[in-house]
Formats: C-alpha cells, sequence, structure tokens
C-alpha cells in the first residue's frame, strides 16, 4: 500500500513565490502524478521538531527546523504507480543542490533548489516513512481512504 503512495513537501521559499509553486504543480502532474491530497499550511516550530525528531542529533536540525516553521509549505500525497516513492524522489533530484544543479538539472532541486536545507522539497524515503509521515500530515486520512483515492485517479474509473 506505502510503495503506491509518496508523501511530498514543497518547501516555504518555493511556496513563498506563487509562479515557482504553480511551476511545481505543473510539473508533478506533467510527470504523470496524481494528487490525492494536500494541506498548505504553516506549522509551528514543535511540530516540525517532532516531524524530524529522528534527526534530532544532526549538525542541521535547528537550521531544518527553524527554516521548516518559517513560513507555509504544501504537503501532498501523491500516486503514480508501483514505483512512487522512487519516482517522486527522482524528479525531486539529489538533497544537495550543487550535485542537483549539475547531475540532474531538470531536477526540481536543480531549478528551484537554493541550499541544501532550502532545496525546494522533501520525498519519503521509504514505505515506512510514507506511513509515518502520512500519519503526521494527514491524521484524517486511513489506509482505506488512499486505497479509494488511489481507485478513483486510476484512468480506468473515469
Amino acid at each position: 500500500m506505502f510503495t503506491r503512495v509518496t508523501l511530498a513537501i514543497i518547501k516555504p521559499d518555493v511556496c513563498a513565490f506563487p509562479p515557482k509553486l504553480a511551476r511545481i504543480k505543473e510539473l508533478i502532474l506533467e510527470n504523470g502524478f496524481k494528487v490525492l491530497a494536500e494541506r498548505h499550511r504553516r506549522y509551528s516550530m514543535q511540530e516540525m521538531e517532532s516531524f524530524y525528531a529522528e534527526h534530532a542529533n544532526e549538525f542541521f536540525y535547528g537550521r531544518l527546523t527553524t527554516y521548516m516553521s518559517s513560513g507555509p509549505i504544501l504537503v501532498y500525497l501523491l500516486h503514480r504507480g508501483e514505483e512512487t516513492i522512487t519516482d517522486w524522489r527522482s524528479l525531486l533530484g539529489p538533497t544537495k543542490v550543487f550535485r542537483a544543479v549539475f547531475e540532474a538539472p531538470d531536477s526540481l532541486r536543480g531549478q528551484f533548489g537554493l541550499t541544501d536545507t532550502r532545496n525546494a522539497g522533501h520525498g519519503s524515503d521509504s514505505p515506512e516513512s510514507v506511513q509515518r509521515e502520512v500519519r503526521f500530515f494527514f491524521p484524517d486520512i486511513s489506509e482505506e481512504r488512499i486505497r479509494v483515492l488511489i481507485m478513483d485517479s486510476s484512468p480506468s474509473s473515469s
């Protein structure tokens, strides 16, 4: 189930610039992703500290949580097929913006990333991460509801 969806976050600096945000949504759709759910809001420092708790001992934790709570973010629940996690991370590009610019210039991070923290977006890295992150950002959406959303988004249901 959680291999067929992924959680995508568009970070605050992109959300602060509507033309960039609109272009990213276009690219998501052009690349065959279906948006099953979305949430656009600002999260508190405490919420971001909870979300990124696994990185609490990393040197970048304070910078990341401060940045992610600095303005609204856009959170998507995406579906594309059996490899949705991998497909989204491929479109997103390398975490390090320098690498993204040179190795994947057409990726979202290659086009819109500014620094390794302000790198345009986030993507779940495993089915377990998807499950945890979906529960965090979409606590009102059950696994059964996700199944229904996937079925409703398939071409045969149109």
